[in-house]
């Protein structure tokens, strides 16, 4: 596959505050990857400089194939970016913002009305096509960000929070439309909302204190990072005594209780433990209703991943 992103040695300062600090990382053409830290972790910083708003310090980011800095002008046609907080002219309704956006990325003329209801349709906006910027609401001023992105059918997408400020219909609509991208485009997307990130992305680049902790499908980091195994089970029983007869299983590192004959049962890594532990359950005579290996979420991993790096850094 063809790399629509490649960074290496990715530095930035803000005077003498290092916020990124030689961050090296590809993306293929057609994947939708998830970059995620915490506040002042380098996300936004790192994104503008791959949309060319900000020069690096140090180390080279190319965009299809052009440099972000030496060839900006050729980078900028190779995306569009929707920025967390996007500005828009007030005093325009949607329909005159887009054919101004449309004309300032070079649309031709006779295609200028095509593609604007282009992009008005696929992040719906018809309703308020000809309504002013300024009485649109938080969710709509999103959908038109993104839909001044989507102009001109860039081959890369930077989504900074894209779906912030929605309500929970509009954010399905909205990752929808992103997963729908997927293969024509390629999509960068910063998001503090973890569960989205899971759904719509392919690849996760988990950044923190400026720089790459992890690199891997979401499945992959909740495989490899989360803290051992864990089990769930429904059991119709004491609960007590059904607690206290899965903890004597070797291997079980805990036993948690969780109201109703559920239990959470933790195990070390790589251990599965399920045969075992229904084998106990049946020998017993109690009922077994359920019982799954349960994944690690990627919030979970995530705040593993950030926890163990300050902890190590203040150490």
């Amino acid at each position: 596959m063809a790399m629509m992103i490649e960074v290496q040695d990715l530095t930035k300062y803000y005077g003498p505050t290092l916020a990124v600090s030689r961050l090296n990382f590809q993306v293929e053409a057609g994947e939708i990857v998830g970059f995620l830290g915490p506040n002042g972790a380098g996300k936004t910083t790192t994104l503008k400089i791959l949309a060319g708003f900000l020069a690096p310090s140090a180390g080279t980011a190319r965009i299809n194939g052009h440099d972000c800095v030496t060839e900006s002008l050729l980078v900028r046609r190779s995306l569009g970016y929707m920025p967390e907080s996007i500005s828009l002219y007030p005093d325009l309704t949607v329909t005159q913002f887009l054919q101004f956006a449309s004309r300032v990325k070079g649309v031709a003329a006779r295609e200028e009305k095509k593609e604007v209801d282009r992009v008005v349709a696929g992040c719906g906006l018809d309703e308020v096509r000809q309504t002013l910027i300024a009485a649109l609401s938080k969710g709509f001023r999103q959908r038109l960000g993104l839909a001044q992105a989507l102009l001109k059918e860039p081959p890369l997408l930077i989504l900074d929070e894209p779906t912030i400020g929605l309500d929970p219909s509009q954010i399905v609509e909205i990752r929808q439309l992103i997963k729908e991208l997927a293969g024509d485009h390629t999509v960068i997307l910063s998001s503090h909302i973890l569960p989205e990130v899971s759904q719509l992305c392919q690849r996760v680049i988990i950044i923190n204190r400026g720089q790459i902790v992890a690199s891997d499908t979401p499945e992959n980091l909740s495989r490899q990072l989360g803290q051992g195994s864990r089990i769930s089970l429904v059991v119709q029983g004491p609960e007590a005594e059904v607690a206290a007869t899965l903890k004597s299983v070797p291997g079980v590192t805990q036993v948690a209780g969780q109201g109703e004959g559920r239990f959470l049962v933790e195990a070390g890594n790589d251990l599965d433990l399920r045969p075992q532990l229904a084998r106990q359950v049946v020998e017993k005579g109690w009922e077994l209703l359920e019982l799954r290996a349960q994944e690690f979420t990627l919030e979970e991993v995530f705040l593993n991943l950030v926890t163990e790096e300050v902890t190590e850094e203040e150490s």
